[in-house]
């Protein structure tokens, strides 16, 4: 609009406002046209002042007592005042005088759901829906998708979104919505068939392809949900969230460099984000560039400070490199966030083990144990601290408590076994050692790394090798 008639259309209403005013008192004036109260409600109500909104349309209404229009604009009014009985009355009059305008259906499903008569509502636009084509026919399964959701019918809102693609197949506000209710519901394959007949028709539609891609992720095919997102970014190159769900199927696949490189792209064409710069961090820390991890890991802390996960994933590139004190570190500061996580403290002992803190090791192991009794990991480490501090009596003690609480899992014999070795109570350790190679077999590698020099003891070789020998492993 250009500036002379933007100031002649404020003239304009200027002048009516000041007519309404002589209408109101009393005073000479022109008379004032339907479409003249239509402007002058929605001045007032576009600036919140309700009561002469509502003093307009009455007025309007008593000048033209048959307007459907203006009844429907009191009606709205009515609504935004919560005067839902009154305002569903008024919309029944309204339609008595035409009941082709989308917006007495709109409306009066406001009014039902209010009112909190879903079924009213359902029936209302599914009613409505025979009356109505085209763009309105699309407006009222939005509304009755909006209704299914506020009532939890989650199946439902998706058959909405998909009635409205069969008819318009390229409409964004639809094809963006429904993808997030495929997700939620798990319909990935009735997505799938949906999108590849909207690409048959319309093969440049890029929200159709990640669609596509997004359903195909669902069902974890990922190899095709890849090729769907390079279709989508080879049509918009700036797709952003296509390059963020291709790096995630990357990353599922494994193929962790070409994650790395389209979460990158995710980078260059958004706002960085802590999840970004954390799955690069992931990837980098699969693929052992430790350096690299770490970089990006304390990108994302730098954006979230307060996700301990982020210092504890530093730390675990660290331990990779047995760089224990600078592990150490970053622990502090995983654990000044939450102290008595079982992994922090589970890493934070074996880096106290590592530097021979032993006492302080055995703290943190037995805070694991003691928020997760059931732990195999927690149990597995006190004991093998507790070992190496040349603590056999108590390694001996919480062998048999571990035993114990883990339902006779089979390390803690192996361990039972090299604790009594290590007591000099040989014959009972041989003992051990025989039961826990009848049950695993497999696990004698972790008896031996308790203490290597136990091979050393040719009544423990000969055990081992009668045992090979018999049951041939």
């Amino acid at each position: 609009m250009s500036e002379n008639s933007y100031r002649e259309d404020r003239e304009e209403l200027r002048e009516l406002l000041m007519q309404f005013e002589n209408l109101k008192t009393g005073r000479q004036h022109s008379f004032l046209e339907e479409d003249a109260f239509e402007r002058i409600i929605d001045y007032y109500d576009d600036k919140d002042e309700l009561a002469k909104a509502m003093e307009a349309a009455d007025l309007g209404i008593e000048q033209f007592p048959y307007s459907s229009v203006l009844m429907i604009k009191k009606a709205d009014l009515l609504l935004a005042g919560r005067k839902y009985w009154d305002a569903l009355e008024i919309l029944e009059r309204a339609e008595l005088f035409d009941s082709s305008d989308i917006n007495l259906f709109i409306l009066k499903t406001d009014a039902y759901l209010a009112l909190d008569q879903q079924q009213n509502a359902v029936e209302l636009l599914e009613a409505a829906l025979l009356q109505f084509e085209g763009d309105e026919r699309i407006e009222l399964l939005f509304e009755l998708a909006d209704v299914y959701d506020d009532y939890e019918e989650f199946d439902k809102v998706f058959d909405c979104l998909k009635l409205i693609l069969e008819e318009e197949p390229t409409n964004e506000e639809a094809l963006y919505k429904i993808c997030f209710w495929t997700d939620f519901t798990g319909r990935n394959e009735e997505s799938i068939r949906l999108h590849l007949n909207i690409i048959q028709d319309f093969p440049y539609n890029e929200l159709a392809w990640f669609n596509l891609g997004a359903a195909y992720q669902g069902l974890k095919l990922y190899e095709k949900a890849i090729d769907a997102y390079l279709y989508a970014v080879t049509i918009d190159e700036k797709f952003d969230y296509a390059y963020r769900n291709m790096g995630d199927a990357y990353l599922r696949l494994r193929k962790f460099k070409d994650a790395i490189e389209a979460l990158e792209k995710v980078l260059e064409l958004s706002r960085p984000e802590d999840v970004i710069y954390e799955a690069i961090g992931h990837c980098y820390h699969k693929i052992g560039n430790f350096a690299q991890a770490r970089f990006n890991y304390r990108k994302a802390s730098h954006l979230n400070p307060d996700d301990s996960k982020l210092y504890y994933k530093m730390a675990l590139t660290y331990i990779n490199e047995e760089q224990w004190e600078s592990a150490i570190k970053q622990l502090e500061s995983a654990m000044r966030i939450h102290r008595m996580l079982p992994e922090y403290n589970l890493a934070m002992g074996e880096c106290q083990m590592q530097l021979e803190q032993y006492k302080d090791a055995i703290q943190y192991f037995g805070n694991v144990v003691r928020s997760r009794p059931k732990s195999v990991a927690g149990w597995e480490a006190l004991i093998r601290c507790l070992f190496k501090a040349e603590f056999y009596e108590e390694a001996l003690e919480q062998s048999e408590a571990a035993l114990k609480v883990t339902e006779g899992k089979t390390l803690f014999i192996y361990y039972l076994s090299g604790c009594l070795f290590a007591l000099r109570r040989s014959k009972e350790g041989l003992l051990q050692l025989e039961k826990a190679m009848q049950v695993s077999p497999r696990q004698l590698k972790r008896f031996i790394d308790l203490q290597p020099a136990i091979l050393q003891n040719p009544q423990v070789v000969d055990v081992i090798a009668r045992y090979k020998k018999g049951k041939k492993i």
